[in-house]
């Protein structure tokens, strides 16, 4: 645990500073010690091998708050020991739970229906922080007590270090397929209007929002910066659940259009792992040698279909299949915060307590998340409202932001998805 321990602080005290400055925090309850350090974070008994694992671990609910911000363990009592600031709430032991997922691996027998850990159970969404990045927020009030302490840690100004604009590609189009014109004309739609739509130009399908949604990006890559807005579509590859149909083919034209047109905006081409995969994840590997032949690309970026990467060590998969940076990790039913950070993390298993390479991105905010009827179903103004609020979180903690917008929700009749995706785009501008 000693690595996790020491990557944990180095988190929290900020990885844009010098590595010298976390070692001015320690984390130890050897008084004789203290002296060695500025600030001091008591440890509780959470990493007790007779209690790591157990329903000891599990926090009680109203938690505690230090200086306002929420923490899992320990006491809100802080002392001045000689010249150390000393901190009793365990914000260590706070910061791996939320980080390492593992409410999830304590929980295994609290999953929805599709084996995901629902957000409504998460201990965030339960003790009413899920909007905020408390991990983040650690930071802050450590960074401060450094600053009370003769060690200068200059805080940023409020600014979002990145933005990743995401796209999922699971209906790619609506009109291109035998399947649909059958379909249409069945249903007593006029046959020559079905065909037509068939061979027509693709800039006519109503789901071929991909051209719109890339130009919104590229507004905000020309306030925002290249460097630090993105534009990055997730494929599938495979998979044979029925929640992985439509099966696009990867050799047809409309599809080779579609790629062509991310080449064209320099987005970024990255695995959506199939809902099979998420059951099986040893097919990760082939799904993503799948994509990278197609393309002919190499391909270190993924996002599980339906968000689901089912348990916490399942990820070992990922990052055995040569993937570098995850984008899975938010709720659907709930957005928010669902690692407690808005920061890309080193993905640890809680399982085996190993620190990994592969790099987390926390999702933000995901569009049907916000309206359908059995997640948050938000109306247009509040919805709005509960973006703007996480966005300005992860502003005020200098975070990363990951918004994921389907091309079926900016489509006309998408009710206010389209609106609110270009209202963000223009307020991160």
């Amino acid at each position: 645990m000693t690595d996790i321990i020491r990557y944990i602080l180095r988190f929290m005290v900020g990885e844009h500073l010098s590595s010298d400055v976390s070692r001015f925090v320690g984390y130890t309850s050897d008084v004789a010690s203290f002296a060695k350090y500025k600030v001091v974070i008591i440890p509780s008994d959470f990493f007790d091998e007779k209690i790591y694992g157990t329903d000891r671990t599990r926090p009680s609910i109203p938690l505690k708050n230090i200086e306002g911000i929420p923490f899992l363990f320990g006491d809100s009592h802080i002392e001045r020991i000689g010249e150390t600031i000393v901190v009793h709430a365990d914000l260590v032991a706070s910061a791996y739970f939320l980080l390492s997922r593992y409410e999830e691996l304590l929980l295994r027998h609290v999953r929805d229906e599709h084996g995901r850990f629902p957000g409504r159970e998460s201990l965030p969404r339960r003790a009413g922080f899920i909007d905020r990045p408390v991990v983040d927020e650690y930071g802050k009030l450590i960074r401060r007590w450094l600053n009370q302490n003769g060690v200068k840690t200059e805080e940023l100004v409020p600014f979002i270090r990145k933005i990743n604009l995401t796209h999922d590609v699971d209906v790619p189009f609506s009109s291109r397929t035998w399947r649909n014109v059958v379909c249409r004309i069945l249903s007593g739609q006029n046959p020559v209007a079905a065909i037509r739509d068939k061979y027509g130009p693709l800039i006519r399908d109503p789901y071929y929002t991909f051209p719109w949604m890339l130009q919104q990006n590229k507004m905000l890559q020309r306030t925002a910066g290249e460097e630090r807005c993105q534009s990055l579509f997730f494929f599938r590859a495979g998979g044979k659940a029925r929640e992985d149909r439509p099966r696009y083919n990867l050799n047809g034209k409309d599809l080779c259009a579609l790629f062509e047109l991310c080449r064209e905006y320099e987005a970024t081409v990255g695995l959506h792992s199939s809902y099979h995969s998420g059951m099986e994840p040893s097919l990760i590997l082939s799904e993503k040698n799948n994509l990278e032949n197609k393309f002919g690309i190499q391909v270190t970026h993924n996002r599980h279909h339906f968000l689901a990467s089912r348990e916490p060590e399942d990820m070992e998969y990922l990052e055995k299949a040569g993937i570098t940076d995850d984008y899975t990790m938010g709720y659907a039913d709930v957005a928010g915060f669902r690692l407690g950070t808005s920061l890309p993390v080193r993905y640890i298993n809680p399982a085996t307590k190993r620190l990994s390479s592969l790099m987390l991105h926390p999702l933000t905010i995901m569009d049907g998340t916000l309206n359908e009827l059995k997640y948050m179903n938000l109306t247009a103004d509040r919805a709005e409202e509960y973006c703007v609020r996480l966005i300005d979180h992860v502003r005020n903690v200098n975070g990363e932001l990951t918004l994921l917008w389907h091309n079926t929700s900016a489509i006309e009749k998408s009710g206010y998805l389209r609106d609110l995706y270009s209202k963000l785009i223009k307020y991160l501008g």
